[in-house]
């Protein structure tokens, strides 16, 4: 059961949960995605210094919402940022923090993923957390990076019920090991696909051979296409798709975002290369990034060697990263990831229902039918 803290305004917060009977992830059934190993927790936590935290704001029967925090270390962020790029697949969303990530290549706050009009509470909550940092009191300027997709379909949007100082929860909380998925955090309104979607991660870790270096992704799934899992026609079997019947609709739109973090040491040149990637583990989940789909690539380095701190911004410091020719093991791994956190996205996720303050109708989103998607996969598997 979730683990809550219940409010005297009968607010909800998750912080932790654990895994029912039903929830499974993507290798519980047999989907492994490519070639290449797992980290520890199959999490983007796998990766040297990640921390997340989510908090889960539920009340009465139409506030279904959240925020999901990632931190590439543990210290000031400010202080000691990391080389850091953003790709954009197809641009229809509000992120923050956008322009001075591709001017400067690097990012300096935690990373929050929320709904799209909490955006700019978000970024108050990562203002807050950046200036009371011991060691920033003489700050006067912070680039806050801040994701969203829209989460309308199962949550009040417009009563904008996040406020800073529950956003800030997830910052605060924000740790290390396994990381709870599904409808949870920036999850918990979400859908893909037409089912439950939500938060999902995954990781890969190269072989010695190749660097031994860590690759992890964080989701934020609220968009549609055709699903496919592990190159399994699944939503053409389940009979939900988008262009079924060759009709055109707005199933296929939403949003999704994609964090990706590794410790490989890598300039923010190749890391915007590393971020494209995540693109091709998103299509092969039968993504088409159609017109109203916001697809966004967050991606940055952990490595100490390539951080940007105040000496290494201040004078002419070299440092040795990752060469061109040594990078495509890197891309096979993020596009597994990827592909594998998207999945656990959707299999994390249980059913969520809420009423339309507008219409009073009521709304569920269920959760993909796992017993009917081992069938298939059973029945391809022949």
């Amino acid at each position: 059961m979730y683990k809550t803290i219940l409010s005297t305004c009968l607010f909800i917060f998750v912080f932790n949960s654990s895994v029912s009977a039903e929830q499974v992830r993507a290798r519980d059934l047999g989907i492994k995605p490519g070639i290449l190993n797992t980290g520890t927790h199959n999490a983007i936590t796998d990766v040297e210094g990640v921390l997340v935290g989510h908090v889960t704001l539920m009340k009465g029967d139409s506030i279904r919402t959240g925020a999901t925090a990632i931190l590439p270390h543990g210290g000031n962020i400010y202080q000691d940022k990391v080389p850091a790029a953003v790709v954009i697949g197809n641009g229809f969303g509000k992120m923050m923090g956008y322009s001075q990530i591709h001017e400067l290549g690097e990012i300096e706050t935690p990373i929050v993923l929320t709904n799209t009009l909490s955006v700019p509470r978000a970024a108050d909550a990562i203002l807050d957390w950046t200036l009371r940092q011991d060691g920033n009191e003489a700050v006067r300027s912070v680039n806050t990076v801040v994701g969203e997709t829209n989460d309308a379909g199962l949550n009040d949007i417009r009563g904008r019920h996040l406020t800073p100082e529950i956003i800030m929860r997830s910052i605060e909380d924000a740790k290390r090991g396994p990381v709870a998925e599904g409808d949870i955090g920036a999850g918990k309104g979400t859908s893909a696909f037409g089912w439950k979607g939500g938060i999902g991660t995954s990781s890969r870790v190269l072989p010695g051979t190749l660097g031994g270096y860590t690759v992890g992704v964080l989701v934020q799934s609220n968009y549609g296409g055709t699903l496919m899992m592990d190159g399994v026609p699944v939503g053409e079997e389940l009979n939900q798709y988008y262009l079924k019947g060759y009709v055109d609709s707005d199933i296929a739109d939403g949003s999704i975002m994609m964090v990706v973090a590794t410790d490989a040491p890598l300039s923010d040149r190749n890391l915007e290369r590393l971020a494209k990637r995540a693109l091709t583990g998103l299509a092969r989940t039968g993504s088409a990034m159609t017109n109203g789909s916001g697809d966004y690539v967050i991606s940055f380095s952990t490595a100490d060697s390539v951080r940007r701190t105040a000496v290494r911004r201040n004078n002419n410091a070299e440092f040795e990263e990752v060469p061109n020719n040594s990078i495509s093991p890197l891309f096979q791994a993020v596009a597994e990831a990827t592909e594998e956190a998207v999945y656990n996205s959707l299999l994390m996720a249980r059913s969520v229902t809420s009423k339309n303050v507008r219409t009073g109708e009521t709304r569920t989103i269920d959760e993909l039918p796992v017993d009917k998607v081992r069938e298939i996969l059973k029945k391809y598997a022949r």
